[in-house]
């Protein structure tokens, strides 16, 4: 497959009537489109219209991947939700993050060049587990963005004296997690981040009371009408209000301190690694020293009967019977270095060797084990 692109969008907040689907069916015959899906991939050709417009008009998520290295994000939501300005700290040293207005609702466009994944995937998965981010947005919260400026750090794009822009991300969320994996934000930098939690991510049922009780009553009211009237908004406002009323549990960190931290996440990981390699190499030698006592317990028992299976095996001429010949005799030589019989090991070897001096692919074998080899037998 010389390329390969996927295209998926979500109508959350209205789902899409039938002269909507029917204009996108006219610009992509080949898509399938519901009345909250648009979802179409490309091997050779890519889609007709323009994605931007897509978004303006008729979705509020988008997600593209291409196995070039091509990972693009899309949001649409409600203006009132989110202010410009209070992602410009994220997305300074960001070019590959754009936002506009398309009359009451504000567009986030996320896209992203990187290299190709090694472990590629077809992305149909990605927007089911990115979509919660867009109802986080509306909650107000903004560590989508802290991933953004993540990629600065990662990058060395930011300077160790740089303060991050929120005091962590804790705990992450599946889709936080979800968004970091797609980002290829490096996950040692992503752990030291999070190690520091956001404001409500702790807040206990009585504080969530509390805050909602200084709502004034008539507001409440409000927002109780909204609900009846399916306004969608309502819990992502009040989460949103809530949030801004909570104190900054933690200071910010600066730049060098993650990079510090994370370098330390990275070297613990790479110890418990080793240990568990090295854990794994010893269970592996028990094993096999287990395998091979009783192997040689069972030769003991059987006595010449192995010199003629050793024999037999030979005289099968193909590889499975050398193996299983030059198997036993390997055996035979570590017992006879057990009891004292090398001598006697070596003569014998030395028979087999000139009854089958012929079959070369046998000696061959012998050499490469060091059978015979006088200081195998020391």
């Amino acid at each position: 497959m010389s390329e390969y692109q996927y295209y998926e969008f979500q109508a959350i907040d209205r789902p899409l009537d039938r002269a909507a689907q029917q204009e996108l069916q006219s610009i992509s015959s080949r898509a399938q489109i519901t009345a909250t899906r648009f979802t179409n991939h490309y091997e050779w050709g890519d889609l007709s219209g323009d994605p931007r417009e897509f978004m303006e008009r008729w979705f509020d998520l988008h997600l593209y991947v291409a196995n070039w290295g091509t990972r693009r994000l899309m949001v649409r939501l409600p203006k009132r939700f989110l202010n410009v300005t209070d992602i410009d700290p994220f997305l300074r040293e960001i070019d590959w993050v754009d936002t506009w207005d398309a009359g009451d609702n504000m567009i986030i466009d996320i896209h992203r060049e990187a290299e190709p994944d090694d472990d590629w995937d077809d992305g149909s998965g990605w927007l089911a587990t990115l979509a919660p981010l867009r109802v986080d947005l509306l909650s107000g919260d903004l560590r989508l963005f802290y991933f953004v400026w993540l990629t600065t750090v990662q990058d060395e794009l930011a300077s160790d004296d740089e303060v991050e822009p929120l005091p962590g991300i804790g705990p992450l969320t599946g889709a936080l997690q979800g968004f970091a994996e797609f980002l290829r934000v490096d996950p040692d930098l992503v752990q030291a981040a999070a190690e520091q939690g956001v404001a409500d991510a702790a807040m206990s049922g009585d504080e969530l009371r509390g805050a909602l009780a200084l709502v004034p009553e008539r507001e409440k009211i409000e927002l109780l009408l909204r609900v009846i009237e399916g306004d969608a908004h309502v819990a992502a406002e009040l989460r949103n209000r809530v949030r801004n009323r909570q104190p900054s549990p933690a200071l910010h960190r600066k730049v060098g301190a993650l990079r510090m931290r994370a370098q330390e996440i990275g070297d613990a990981r790479e110890r418990a690694s080793a240990e568990r390699r090295e854990a794994e190499q010893r269970r592996k030698a028990k094993e096999a020293e287990r395998e091979r006592r009783a192997r040689i317990e069972d030769i003991k028992r059987r006595g010449e009967g192995v010199w003629r299976e050793i024999e037999d095996e030979i005289e099968r001429r193909n590889p499975a019977g050398y193996d299983k010949a030059t198997g036993l005799l390997s055996d035979l030589q570590a017992l006879a270095a057990e009891d004292g019989s090398q001598g006697e090991f070596a003569r014998r070897l030395t028979l087999i060797r000139v009854r089958h001096e012929t079959k070369r692919k046998f000696i061959e074998r012998l050499v490469k084990l060091g059978i015979g080899d006088d200081r195998r037998m020391l």
